[in-house]
């Protein structure tokens, strides 16, 4: 399929800039640009699934709710994408936005305030659109399917991949001792996101489930001087040899996919959980790193049965 300079310029006009999609979260002016790919790493149990509703749910809201009305691609690898609980957040945040206006309203209008909320959802929700895979090699193919929806779509704004480490073990174990047989699918689906990315400008977040121990995180963590945490390898280049500087987070903070993907990773998260209670509740926290700054921006937020709440 051709394209004129003029029909390329009107179709990638129309997509959104994410730069703002959680200030709290990325260093000061460093947010994702059209093009980004952010990598969002930690064990299970770390609240990076909550994250990305949290984020979802930021750019699916309309612009006159603080939303950036953008259309998300959700990849569900991991098959634990809850419909349910995203409707929860999304609903909580409309509640919040009400009961901030309600000195503004008339009591009269509580029923269409209701009623209006029910549609203002739905509307959310036909921004949303939802992939299963169930292996490498399908992952690769949807991305290839994707690529017509990412051309016709210029509101479709944002990837979401939950998680891309998924079929690692599948992977390596199918692809017997050789390394490039277990990453070739990894490293053909890193290629086509790398041409979707500029393509088409759209901006990417990943999960990555951690497995790989940094045991010079350990030794750096009992010393008095922390050291920046082990880089995947010297020969490696771009954005991978850019985040050696990262000073010790988790233990379990080891980049190990192919460096195909590494190459392309412009933010990384690094999540962990603390034994803090916050209100009864586990805090955890978010180390973000970019190719941009050699600074690292930290949070900490908590999860209520009306979303992740930052402190």
């Amino acid at each position: 399929m051709s394209e004129t300079g003029a029909q390329l310029f009107a179709r990638l006009e129309g997509r959104r800039c994410l730069k703002d999609i959680e200030p709290q979260l990325f260093p000061e002016d460093c947010g994702p640009l059209q093009g980004d790919i952010v990598e969002l790493h930690g064990t299970e149990g770390t609240a990076k699934t909550e994250m990305l509703y949290h984020l979802i749910v930021r750019c699916i809201l309309p612009t006159k709710h603080g939303g950036l009305e953008a259309e998300v691609m959700f990849v569900d690898t991991d098959f634990h994408f809850d419909t349910l609980r995203l409707v929860t957040i999304l609903e909580a945040r409309l509640a919040q936005l009400a009961a901030g206006a309600a000195s503004e309203k008339h009591p009269k209008e509580g029923t269409e305030e209701e009623e209006g909320d029910e549609e203002t959802v739905k509307a959310c929700l036909r921004r949303l659109f939802v992939v299963h895979c169930s292996s490498s090699a399908q992952m690769l193919l949807s991305f290839h399917y994707l690529e017509g929806w990412f051309s016709s779509r210029p509101a479709l704004g944002l990837l979401v991949l939950d998680s891309i480490s998924a079929f690692y073990w599948q992977d390596r174990s199918g692809g017997g001792e050789s390394v490039p047989r277990q990453e070739a699918n990894l490293r053909k689906c890193a290629q086509l996101l790398d041409r979707l990315r500029r393509d088409y400008c759209i901006v990417v977040f990943a999960t990555v489930h951690a497995v790989m121990r940094n045991y010079g995180s350990s030794e750096a963590s009992s010393s008095t001087a922390p050291r920046p945490c082990e880089a995947p390898s010297p020969s490696s280049s771009s954005s991978s040899s850019n985040f050696r500087r990262w000073s010790t987070v988790v233990d379990f903070d080891k980049p190990y996919l192919c460096r195909a993907w590494q190459r392309l990773v412009t933010h990384r998260l690094v999540f962990s959980k603390s034994d803090i209670l916050k209100g009864r509740r586990p805090v955890f926290s978010v180390a973000c790193t970019t190719t941009r700054t050699r600074g690292v921006k930290r949070s900490s937020f908590c999860i209520a049965d009306t979303g992740l709440q930052f402190l």
